[in-house]
């Protein structure tokens, strides 16, 4: 049986895919992930009153800089001339009855016309704008906590369309 790892060589040793056979096609990968905070955090970035400045704008435009910057990062990713990024955010106000928190929802929506898929990107661009987050609101909130960074979809490329599956815990 062959390896269905592609980043290792006949040696085993990492490489890098090359993907110069694969056919040209729109891609696009959608990831997510929530930053959990305290009550008094959320009401301060809503209100504007963080010393840094406008949270979700700064967060926002890390995010988009994160996607672009992912193969600086990700050893084995292709740079890729990205066609689109969107971060989006839903504020979640009503704290969670077990921990007490609130939180931000973030989506990351990455387009690419190429050879290789968007996947780490959309990922990398919610990771950025989740640390970016916490960077902007740590001097009031060091306890915040980042979870659930995942896939939502993709689509594009020889292996098709990707739709995570809902649970009760996603």
């Amino acid at each position: 049986m062959s390896n269905p790892l592609t980043h290792f060589n006949e040696e085993g040793r990492a490489k890098m895919v090359d993907v110069t056979g694969k056919a040209i096609t729109e891609r696009v990968a959608t990831a997510q992930g929530t930053v959990h905070m305290l009550p008094a955090t959320l009401q301060l970035i809503q209100e504007g009153q963080i010393k840094k400045g406008d949270v979700l704008a700064v967060a926002q435009v890390a995010g988009i800089m994160g996607a672009k910057k992912t193969p600086e990062i990700i050893p084995m990713c292709h740079p890729l001339a990205l066609t689109g990024v969107n971060i989006q955010f839903k504020e979640n106000r009503d704290p969670d009855p077990k921990t007490g928190m609130c939180s931000i929802d973030i989506t990351a929506t990455v387009k690419v016309t190429g050879q290789t898929g968007v996947e780490m990107e959309a990922l990398t661009a919610v990771t950025i704008t989740a640390l970016t987050l916490y960077d902007m609101c740590k001097a009031v909130d060091k306890g915040m906590v980042f979870d659930q960074i995942r896939l939502e979809y993709k689509a594009g490329g020889k292996s098709g369309e990707f739709v995570r599956k809902k649970t009760a815990e996603v």
